[in-house]
């Protein structure tokens, strides 16, 4: 399974849905987002099926982006039983989300 396109309207569900979520919050015109987003692709194939690893742009969602009060993007949010239990802001190495991304397991 790839990335998962979360939004307003499906974001609830997705968190509800049972298995930990990381929520890469994004949008098109940052810079350090572009480089986050392959080291995200990667790792929703890596943890397929364990983890539910989503995008949500800024520009389109600003209910849930209301709700996590993202201020700075990227930020990666890291949910277990529909928490957040970690976040990354700014733009990091793959090293630093495998680690936690391992503690959700």
């Amino acid at each position: 399974m790839s990335v998962v396109n979360v939004s307003d309207a499906n974001y609830k569900e997705v968190l509800a849905a049972g298995q930990p979520v990381v929520l890469d919050f994004w949008a098109e015109w940052c810079g350090p987002c572009r480089m986050v987003s392959p080291i995200i692709d990667e790792l929703a194939e890596e943890y397929d099926g364990r983890i539910t690893v989503g995008k949500v742009n800024v520009d389109e969602n600003d209910t849930v982006v209301a709700e996590y009060g993202i201020r700075n993007i990227p930020t990666v949010l890291f949910f277990k039983d529909g928490q957040v239990v970690d976040k990354q802001v700014g733009a990091g190495q793959k090293a630093a989300f495998v680690e936690k991304m391992n503690k959700l397991l």
